[in-house]
């Protein structure tokens, strides 16, 4: 702790000893003997606070300021330790007298600035707990006094009720208005522009909802709380990519501006990002991770109508990264990380011309059982792969036509379990399996147990467009191939070396056990082994693909997840899964649909949804392996629970990114 300093961490209520003085010297050891005490002898405190309110002070209130305040405000996206952004606000602050406000919790916030932050002469914290606190003296004394405000993350919509059309609120104004620095994180981020979400119905609204009915009740905008210069015209959000905010604030810029007669913008700000806004309204970003950031939500919308889903041809939006200078209030954007620009048609948010291919070729790699020449020769059929799916994309072709061209290259390569390099059954013989499915029409094609295809994917697509059904097996499917024009095979094309070693493995350890009277338990990486593609089209639609020759030494036709629609392959409007794993787990689960019914239902991103199916649910229930998945904005996200997955992903610049184990690098699409 900085010399001089206490950990006076003690609530205070109303009608009792307030315990702070000019040096903070309130304290938490046997605080409540002075409270009985006080009780007993009928004392009054004419100081005393006029309502329920958490009192928190560290450092000494009465200390000469080492600096100057002057103007700023710190907009922070609600993580943790951003340390030079603060230090930036406390600088703002001349290093002197902080002020907190929230409404919940306690004085932990002020313990960061104070003890890990540093460089301050005092932080007091004011918890809220009812609107009547906002007429308190000794609040507004220590507002008027402060050289710094900050405004703590929590519920937004006490803010809205506690402070509006109160002391405080004009007080915060005030205070910027006298050239001092404001701040907050999450919800108190939240509060500071002039149309404000106010998440009033008590819960917190998720883009696809949001969406769903743009103007409808349930997108609580409010207004007429702060009234700061930088920040009119401006809505703002918090946690942004992190919690998959783009849809919502899309939707709330739509109802304020349906509010205010007028185009406003949007400013959403990532959970690791802090933008630091100078007097005279120019920010840099501090940000502690790779691609965080601020996103700019350029308005204007066409006029939503009442009770529908959101309809809007084109919205563009302005990525301010750590080398970015932003500009307030217009939201012009120097040396931009990004410019990009997304439809919303029925309420589903898709990005526009920004094409992306991703593709795995199986979970359950390990390094003891792969060489530095497979591995290698495994990255170059991956690269291959993901070239022939984007020169599909570059074409202006859909989303179905890359998946299918880039599966096909890894069915053709024998480093993966899928076409020539299958895996052998109990019997001696090569099976099978595929699907793919078109997200923009929902339709679907697959098949199972065949032979001679040599590329299942392509028959796949066929059931999909020219059949009346979704999934063909065996015999007939093969007819069917035939009568497509598909391309087949002797059933020696699939041979290979290393396949048939595997079983002949399988084979003796089967009859070990069976010698021994001892139970076959097989680990998980036998039942692994797949390759899988998603796409992203220049228009904004989705496709998804997974192929693949089952597990070795299987018998009595068993089938895994790879070829059933919603298991082991989904596509629809907002999202895109392909899975590779331990099959019976995906089917039961219905994974790769469950992941995408996380982002539609529940508004996940991406990125948590599948995490929490492929890293939760599979493995609780007893299975491992992992997937690929990809959504209509062109987030990307690569789960998998074990020592390697196959997989890449390359973009609209057509520079492949590939890699094998946990480890080893990949950096991820800029979206």
């Amino acid at each position: 702790m900085p010399p001089g300093g206490n950990a006076a961490d003690v609530r205070l209520l109303s009608g009792k000893p307030e315990g702070f003085g000019a040096m903070g010297k309130t304290m938490k050891q046997r605080m409540w003997w002075p409270l009985i005490l006080a009780a007993v002898m009928g004392m009054h405190c004419s100081g005393a606070m006029a309502a329920d309110v958490g009192h928190y002070v560290l450092g000494d209130t009465a200390a000469k300021v080492p600096g100057t305040p002057s103007p700023g405000l710190l907009l922070m996206g609600g993580g943790d330790r951003n340390y030079d952004a603060m230090r930036w606000f406390m600088k703002k602050a001349g290093n002197g007298h902080i002020v907190v406000l929230r409404a919940s919790q306690a004085g932990e916030i002020g313990e960061e600035f104070y003890n890990d932050v540093g460089g301050i002469a005092s932080v007091e914290t004011f918890v809220f707990n009812d609107r009547e606190a906002a007429d308190d003296p000794k609040i507004l004394a220590a507002l008027q006094r402060a050289d710094g405000i900050f405004i703590a993350g929590g519920d937004q919509a006490r803010y809205v009720r506690y402070w509006r059309g109160t002391p405080v609120a004009r007080a915060l104004d005030a205070h910027v208005r006298a050239g001092k620095p404001l701040g907050g994180t999450s919800a108190g981020l939240a509060m500071l522009g002039e149309y404000v979400y106010g998440a009033m119905d008590g819960g917190s609204q998720v883009s696809p909802r949001a969406l769903a009915d743009p103007l409808g009740a349930n997108n609580t905008i409010e207004t007429n709380f702060l009234h700061i210069a930088l920040l009119k015209g401006i809505i703002t959000d918090t946690h942004f990519s992190e919690r998959n905010r783009l849809g919502r604030l899309i939707a709330f810029v739509a109802k304020a501006e349906s509010m205010a007669g007028h185009p406003l913008v949007g400013l959403g700000v990532d959970e690791d990002a802090a933008v630091a806004v100078e007097g005279d309204g120019s920010a840099r970003v501090y940000a502690t991770s790779p691609y965080a950031g601020a996103t700019v939500v350029k308005g204007g919308f066409a006029k939503q109508a009442e009770d529908q889903a959101m309809q809007l041809e084109r919205v563009d939006t302005i990525g301010a990264g750590v080398d970015s200078v932003l500009h307030l209030p217009e939201a012009r954007v120097e040396r931009p990380m990004f410019q990009r620009h997304y439809a919303v048609r029925d309420g589903v948010l898709a990005a526009m011309d920004a094409p992306l291919l991703v593709i795995h070729g199986g979970a359950g790699v390990e390094r003891a059982g792969t060489g530095p020449a497979e591995a290698a020769a495994a990255r170059q059929a991956l690269e291959a792969a993901l070239r022939a799916g984007h020169a599909q994309l570059k074409a202006g072709k859909p989303a179905v036509d890359a998946v299918s061209a880039a599966i096909q290259v890894l069915e053709d390569a024998p480093q993966f379990n899928a076409g020539r390099g299958a895996v052998f059954t109990h019997d001696g013989r090569n099976e099978l399996d595929s699907s793919i499915m078109d997200g923009a029409s929902g339709k679907a094609g697959a098949v199972a147990g065949v032979h001679r295809v040599r590329n299942p994917i392509t028959l796949a697509r066929a059931v999909m467009e020219k059949s009346r059904h979704v999934m063909m097996v065996g015999d007939g499917a093969e007819i069917f191939a035939e009568q497509q024009g598909i391309e087949l095979v002797d059933p020696s094309y699939f041979r290979t070396e290393k396949r048939w070693q595997q079983l002949q493995e399988a084979l003796k350890e089967e009859a070990q056990a069976q010698a021994s009277n001892t139970p076959l338990v097989l680990p998980g990486k036998a039942y692994f082994g797949t390759v899988g593609a998603l796409a992203l089209d220049a228009q904004g639609h989705l496709a998804a693909g997974t192929s693949t020759g089952g597990m070795t030494n299987k018998r009595y036709g068993r089938v895994g997840d790879s070829p059933i629609i919603g298991a082991g392959t989904w596509a629809d409007q907002r999202c895109a899964v392909s899975g590779t794993g331990w099959g019976e787990y995906y089917i039961r689960d219905a994974a790769a649909h469950e992941i995408c019914a996380r982002v539609r239902l529940a508004g996940q991103s991406i990125g948590r949804a599948s995490d929490g199916v492929i890293n939760g649910d599979i493995p609780k229930a007893g299975g491992d392996g992992g997937a690929i998945a990809l959504d209509a904005q062109g987030v990307v996200a690569f789960p998998f629970n074990t020592e390697g997955m196959y997989r890449g992903w390359i973009g609209a610049d057509g520079v492949p990114h590939v890699a094998v184990y946990k480890d080893d690098p990949l950096p991820m699409p800029a979206y």
